[in-house]
């Protein structure tokens, strides 16, 4: 892990030369590769004093480098206004640092504090390069609905270390923690990051207000964070899990029903992307609440299904942004018209959106399906809603941009670049490949 990280570090010196913006982009995709090739080994869990990889962190880290290689490759209208390009870069590249530590970290602590480190690039990416004034306030709400749910996590980190003398997650099979105040501050800081329904309010209002590269990476690997916590503390609240988990299931899928009715009304398509991941999240954390394994291993699919596809969205919702400076559905119609081959790329990532096969959001959710009906028919119910409007809401997003009588005025906005094309490739190419070698997707288990 450590050559990753000296290389990273040593490539944040190199973000201030001059015309190297592709050069570091390049390099991300090379550290990609070389991530991938030199520590691809399916039983692995290469433990040192306080990192480690195992699958579950290795497809997180992989999902965050790409991520990060594509904002690079999608803020290229930073570069030709020259918007600060360079402090945005170093800005990536130290979210990028602070992610891949916090993927890697086996001590409980040090994962608290890169999972809180995390926010501030974020932030900085919101009030920078944001779009309306608004940003300092969504800013804010993204900074205090995160601290406030997690400093009380931070006591009980505290606590457990106090009276089991360590913080090492490979160790935490062994403990258990009865009292519920703890339980339910262990879950809750990890919830509020997802989001789960009550507490999502923060993530609509960051998704519109920040730029593509902020609403990318939000979606993409900041709200895995929460899944990934979940799974890696549930093994110390083990038997209160058990009894509790039900309160937890329920409240997040009529959230998630109730968040795709919100989806059907909105007029911003950012606001509706937005919208549709906490619909989705929904899903994955009642996944994770089951105790199942087929619950576990398949929300880690979706996690990692809904990074790639939700990203891409936002990227296709940016690209009609910046040729007609509006996201609002009532402006943004009939776009099949001018820009037939970008409308093929809308119907690829929204039908992944929407699970149709081969993407592997439709092997996470039929997983998902599976697990949460086994735990109870009664959820049934609430499953059928939230399929349904997924498709229903989709449809909308898709029928309502590229359908109807457009707008004359956008006759000079007809044209995609050839980046544009190879940025929505290389996020919906890696959904449809992964279908193949899905068994990769569950093996943490």
């Amino acid at each position: 892990m450590l050559k990753i990280f000296l290389f990273l570090l040593f490539m944040m010196p190199i973000c201030f030369l001059k015309n190297n913006y592709w050069m570091i982009q390049n390099m991300f995709l090379f550290l990609m590769f070389f991530t991938f090739f030199f520590n691809f080994n399916l039983m692995m869990f290469n433990v040192e004093m306080i990192f480690a990889i195992d699958l579950l962190s290795f497809g997180l880290i992989l999902l965050s480098i790409w991520i990060c290689a594509l904002m690079i490759m999608s803020s290229n209208s930073l570069y030709n206004l020259n918007l600060n390009y360079n402090y945005f870069l170093l800005n990536v590249v130290c979210l990028l640092l602070l992610l891949l530590l916090t993927f890697s970290s086996v001590n409980l602590f040090l994962f608290y504090v890169f999972f809180e480190s995390s926010l501030i690039p974020t932030m900085f990416l919101i009030f920078g390069w944001g779009y309306q004034p608004e940003r300092l306030q969504a800013g804010l709400y993204l900074l205090f609905y995160t601290l406030f749910a997690s400093l009380p996590l931070l006591m009980v980190l505290f606590y457990i270390f106090d009276n089991f003398f360590t913080l090492n997650f490979i160790f935490f099979k062994e403990f258990s923690l009865n009292s519920f105040l703890f339980y339910f501050f262990l879950v809750f800081a990890f919830l509020v990051k997802m989001p789960m329904f009550m507490v999502h309010l923060w993530l609509p209002k960051a998704h519109v207000e920040a730029p593509v590269s902020g609403s990318m990476i939000l979606a993409g690997v900041l709200l895995k964070l929460g899944g990934y916590g979940l799974i890696r503390v549930f093994s110390i609240i083990l038997h209160l899990s058990v009894k509790l988990n039900i309160f937890w299931v329920i409240l997040s899928l009529v959230g998630g029903f109730l968040v795709s009715l919100i989806c059907l009304r909105q007029i911003d398509l950012k606001a509706l992307v937005a919208y549709s991941s906490v619909a989705h999240m929904s899903l994955v954390i009642g996944g994770l609440m089951v105790l199942m394994s087929w619950g576990w291993g398949f929300s880690y699919t979706l996690m990692v299904a809904h990074g790639l596809c939700s990203s891409g969205l936002f990227f296709l919702v940016n690209l009609f942004y910046e040729r007609l400076g509006s996201r609002s559905l009532l402006i943004n119609k009939g776009m099949l018209s001018f820009m037939p081959s970008i409308s093929m790329w809308w119907f690829l990532l929204c039908s992944s959106n929407m699970a149709a096969p081969p993407s592997i959001n439709l092997l996470g959710e039929i997983g998902l399906l599976n697990s949460i009906i086994g735990w109870s028919k009664m959820l049934m119910i609430l499953l059928v809603f939230i399929s349904f409007f997924s498709a229903a809401y989709t449809l909308y997003l898709y029928s309502f941009s590229q359908h109807g009588k457009f707008n004359v005025s956008n006759y000079s906005f007809s044209f995609a670049l050839n980046r544009e094309y190879l940025v929505l490739f290389l996020h919906w190419f890696p959904i449809n490949l992964l279908i193949l070698k899905s068994d990769l997707m569950v093996f943490f288990l």
